[in-house]
């Protein structure tokens, strides 16, 4: 299925690809692969929330963990021109700012898998890792970087 088709289906609408906050390349193509920086929970270029994840705005770091979904979709968008073109979503590592005791880092990251799974199906399912940490840039609450196997990315 067309990624573009599936996403409307989804009633998901990309942004436009957020701005760089720092010296990196927001995504890395190299030897057939797609390696996303890590991404923050933007909308209209300001953090969703920020502050630490706990049990009592769990849904609020799982609304994050979408956005951040939808986001590498539009930077991956902006640097393939072709969403059609990922072939499969290989590794996620995530950082949840946790408070302390709050250990449902998965159940965070989970918003962002199943955004790819709805889209890409079984390709969109990665391996991954969901870590909890005290602090992350800028205070946000989540941060997740990606790596995609493309079509047509040479070595």
């Amino acid at each position: 299925m067309d990624v573009y088709a599936k996403l409307e289906e989804l009633g998901v609408e990309l942004p436009a690809a957020g701005k760089v906050l720092g010296l990196y390349a927001p995504v890395k193509l190299a030897g057939g692969l797609a390696y996303v920086s890590g991404q923050a929970p933007m909308v209209d270029g300001k953090l969703m929330f920020t502050g630490k994840v706990s049990a009592g705005n769990m849904a609020q770091a799982q609304a994050a963990a979408r956005q951040i979904a939808i986001n590498t979709l539009a930077l991956l968008h902006e640097e393939l021109g072709d969403l059609n073109k990922i072939k499969s979503l290989v590794k996620v590592m995530a950082f949840v700012a946790s408070e302390r005791g709050f250990n449902e880092q998965p159940a965070v990251v989970n918003a962002y898998s199943q955004v790819f799974i709805d889209v890409f199906g079984e390709n969109g399912r990665a391996a991954r890792s969901a870590v909890g940490t005290n602090e992350l840039p800028l205070d946000m609450p989540v941060e997740i970087e990606a790596i995609f196997e493309v079509k047509g990315v040479l070595e």
